[in-house]
Parts: structure tokens; sequence; C-alpha cells
């Protein structure tokens, strides 16, 4: 398949580690790609809930795709999350095309384009840390079950559902923390005067415009690779976002075998080996 160019690409909230994240898919679209920029904005490996008894093949490609990207030299900046908040002790570390952040501010196309996690913003990982880790077991274990259940209704021939998404819908309290996550985004960044603010951390895929009495700014979101499925892309000063969909990928099936020659790295990197190190080094 010829890969399509691209400026740059936004990825948040793949959460490697977890049963709900979907590398195999993920790995199809970075296969599809020939990026010039990857911004990969937090929860990219789930630390949280990392386990040495689930580290599936599939998810360790994602971390050799992306090093692979690395050594053909295209910038890769790996800014964290609170799931991946013990990275945040190597911030603004380099290796070669590769970038430990917290946030990032680029010029794209003379405008200012200020990217971060967006966890911050996030008042129960602010005061009640154990309360969002109990949350995000929670999740995970509610994307397990929808898993199970979006089989099951596959055989039948009825259509796939969400629970997550509904209860986003019926409970009035979580459309209104995704409204204010995205205001007080936009406000800091109008006060800041970028013109756009790119944010993860809430799972919700979203390009709109904002507008408050001191100015206005473009309001991004990549979204996740949980439920959403979903990355930005920036291309001829324009975002898009981009919807993983299998039927465009029908035809280029990644293998879940051994990597080929051309798309392996030298060495095998051991996420088990890399994360004890973290964990010694805290």
């Amino acid at each position: 398949m010829e890969k399509r160019e691209v400026e740059v690409v936004v990825i948040s909230d793949v959460h490697l580690g977890t049963y709900g994240c979907h590398a195999k898919e993920l790995l199809k679209y970075l296969k599809s790609i020939k990026p010039k920029i990857i911004i990969l904005n937090g929860d990219i490996i789930d630390i949280w809930q990392f386990s040495k008894r689930f580290w599936p093949e599939t998810h360790m490609k994602i971390l050799r795709k992306i090093m692979k990207f690395v050594v053909e030299g295209v910038d890769v900046y790996y800014l964290t999350g609170n799931h991946d908040e013990l990275l945040r002790k190597f911030a603004d570390m380099r290796l070669g095309t590769f970038y430990l952040q917290n946030k990032l501010v680029l010029q794209l196309d003379g405008k200012k384009a200020w990217f971060f996690h967006g966890d911050v913003f996030d008042v129960t990982m602010q005061h009640s840390k154990w309360l969002a880790k109990m949350g995000a077991m929670g999740y995970d274990s509610l994307i397990l079950i929808n898993s199970f259940v979006n089989w099951t209704l596959a055989l039948l021939g009825k259509q796939k559902m969400s629970f997550s998404q509904k209860i986003k819908a019926k409970f009035k309290d979580a459309v209104k923390f995704i409204n204010k996550f995205e205001q007080t985004a936009a406000e800091l960044a109008i006060e800041k005067e970028y013109n756009y603010v790119v944010c993860g951390h809430i799972h919700q895929p979203e390009i709109r415009e904002i507008s408050t009495p001191a100015g206005e700014v473009t309001y991004l979101n990549s979204g996740d690779w949980v439920e959403s499925l979903t990355a930005l892309e920036y291309n001829n000063k324009e975002w898009k976002i981009f919807k993983y969909e299998h039927k465009n990928f029908e035809k280029d099936e990644v293998e879940l075998g051994e990597l080929s020659d051309s798309e392996d790295l030298p060495g095998k990197l051991d996420i088990n080996v890399l994360l004890e190190r973290i964990k010694i080094l805290d």
C-alpha cells in the first residue's frame, strides 16, 4: 500500500498494556502513513495498570514502529499524560529525533500550536489520584465487557454499542466536565496567544472554534485508541480528524506474527525491563 504523506500526526490515549487498547488497528494506521512529525500526546503506555501478565506482541510492535520512525529521522514528541506520569521525571530528554516532554509549542504555517495532555484540568487527578486510578480500572473492565457484548452482537448481525458513550450521554455531569475541560483549555490558549490548543485525556475527538471576550482559538482533541480509534492530522494548513474504519484496511492486514525484516529493528525492546528500571529510579 502506498503510504500517505502527513505533515503532523497527533495520537493520544492509546493505553498500551490494557485490554481495551486497539493496538492492531493503530499499527495498521501507523504503517499507512509517512509523517514528518508525530506527537504522542499522553497515556501511550498505561503504567497505572501495567502487568507483566498482559503485554501482547501487537503492543510491543507499536513501540517498535515508533522507534522505526525515529530511526528514519521523523521527529517524535512523547508528551506525558497521567497514566504515564512516571516518565515526567525524564522530561526534556532527547534521543536523536525522539523528544520526551510535558508540553510542546510548534509553529505551523505561521500559527502557534500548543500541545499538552490535559490532565492538569482534571480535579480528580489533582486531589484524589487514588479515585482516578480506581476509575481507570473500572473503565478498562467496562471496555472488556463491552468488547464481549459487541462480539456477541456481531455474531447476531446486530449493531455494536458503546457503553461508555451511553454513560457520558446519559449523565449531565460527564457532559459538563467535557465542556468545562474544552473551555478551560481554550481560555488559557487565548491568554497565551496561541492559535491552536491540542489535548487528549478525555477520549473525545473534536475540532471546533471557541470564542471568548478575549479572543478565539481552535480547540482540538485527538480522541483515543480504546473506543474512538482516532487521530489528528495536519496537512496544507488544515486540521482533520482521522477515524479508523476496518473496511479501509481490509487489503492491508497486519500480520500478528513477526514483523518483516524491513519493519523490525535490531535487538528486542523488553518493556518489562524498561518499566522495572523506571520503578527503580522512582
